[in-house]
């Protein structure tokens, strides 16, 4: 018989009733120490007390109008994000497939409006990752996500990440938009090369061709910037944001230049509940914490901190830890045994990862973590790889 909840997650045997900052509490009183946040949503840590307050308040106030009224709170918030990124425009969301499903039609929309109806194509890179909807696993185009949904959409086109010359031999006078991830997420912590988005910034001008970033994972701080898009200092036309800016409550966003965003009339996109007043009151406070040049300076301190811990680790475990990437508090491990197998060993300890692709582990903790919980997350890994060795052994 089929479970009253769907079985398309492969769950580990954990059940989780409290958080509290970097920890995480189990229905019998065990304590894991949380380095996966929510895959990089929380980003302020388990039941933020400021958090907590403003979502409390706001839900004794008033939580759901629908856009057909102004919403004071989506209206601050959009107007925070425009006033911190390259974005003139903001439509919100409630998820990262949202955000990119808007973007995507943001992009043709464009061009369909200034009359150029042959530019419908995007091209997307192998090993990305922009969400689980029809759209968007058509984008990806991976077998492992695709394999049983056929046909998929077409008009989407996949190359090899950070491979310049292939991108130019494939771009056309079809071409509407570019999509990547500064930085790889599922795909296993793989940052664009440093001067990869600069040539496809370039190639996008000179073929007007939108170039449209998913910082979903890696957005909000994650990296020590707002966005990622600043460690490369190239500016998008089109951006999709989710997890991180609600801080463990649903929301996303799709930003936005004038003139990428030109043919969304009225009429053109819409959300039942995207931009509701609770979302939009966590969003601000989330936004106003973040957003502050010292906390992204400590974010920058902690990762290098995080790095020098992880380098020992390697070090002292060649035969288990091959190579670790990464910005920020965006990290990954990558294994040379089975990656799920130090996940599991990892919740043995106490301690959760998260497994990502090209057989990594990813380490995306609440952006507030301290030296000490760094430390001990560490020493935690490093119990873990002698436990597989001897185990192995």
């Amino acid at each position: 018989m089929i479970d009253s909840i769907l079985p398309s997650y492969s769950r580990a045997n954990l059940r989780f009733v409290k958080g509290e900052g970097v920890w995480l509490f189990t229905e019998n009183g065990e304590k894991y120490l949380d380095m996966g946040a929510g895959i990089a949503v929380n980003c302020l840590g388990h039941a933020n007390p400021h958090l907590t307050k403003v979502l409390t308040d706001q839900a004794s106030q008033l939580w759901h109008t629908s856009n057909l009224y102004h919403i004071p709170n989506q209206e601050k918030l959009a107007k925070n994000l425009v006033q911190s990124t390259f974005a003139d425009t903001v439509f919100f969301t409630n998820s990262g497939t949202e955000s990119m499903e808007c973007a995507i039609k943001m992009a043709r929309k464009f061009h369909h409006s200034n009359d150029d109806l042959e530019r419908t194509e995007i091209i997307t890179f192998e090993n990305s990752f922009h969400g689980r909807s029809l759209a968007m696993i058509s984008a990806a185009g991976s077998e492992k996500l695709t394999k049983g949904f056929e046909p998929i959409l077409s008009g989407f086109i996949q190359i090899q990440y950070n491979n310049i010359e292939k991108l130019t031999e494939v771009v056309s006078t079809k071409t509407a938009a570019i999509v990547l991830e500064p930085i790889q997420g599922e795909g296993g912590i793989i940052p664009a090369q440093e001067h990869f988005l600069s040539q496809v910034k370039k190639l996008c001008v000179e073929n007007g061709i939108l170039l449209i970033l998913d910082e979903i994972q890696c957005g909000v701080g994650r990296t020590g910037s707002l966005f990622a898009y600043e460690e490369y200092d190239v500016k998008p036309d089109i951006m999709a944001i989710a997890k991180g800016i609600g801080g463990g409550f649903p929301l996303g966003a799709c930003l936005a230049t004038e003139r990428a965003a030109q043919g969304m009339t009225a009429g053109t996109h819409g959300s039942t509940y995207g931009g509701n007043p609770l979302a939009c009151a966590v969003g601000n406070a989330v936004l106003e914490i973040i957003n502050d040049q010292e906390f992204l300076d400590k974010v920058k301190d902690k990762s290098l901190l995080l790095k020098q811990k992880l380098a020992y680790l390697l070090d002292q475990h060649p035969d288990i830890f091959e190579e670790i990437r990464g910005k920020g508090l965006m990290m990954g491990l990558k294994c040379k045994i089975l990656n799920t197998d130090l996940v599991n060993a990892g919740y043995q300890k106490g301690l959760i990862t998260v497994p990502g692709g090209d057989n990594t582990i990813r380490l995306l903790p609440p952006l507030n973590i301290t030296n000490k919980e760094i430390d001990l997350a560490v020493t935690m890994l490093d119990e873990c790889a002698k436990h597989l060795k001897l185990k192995e052994g």
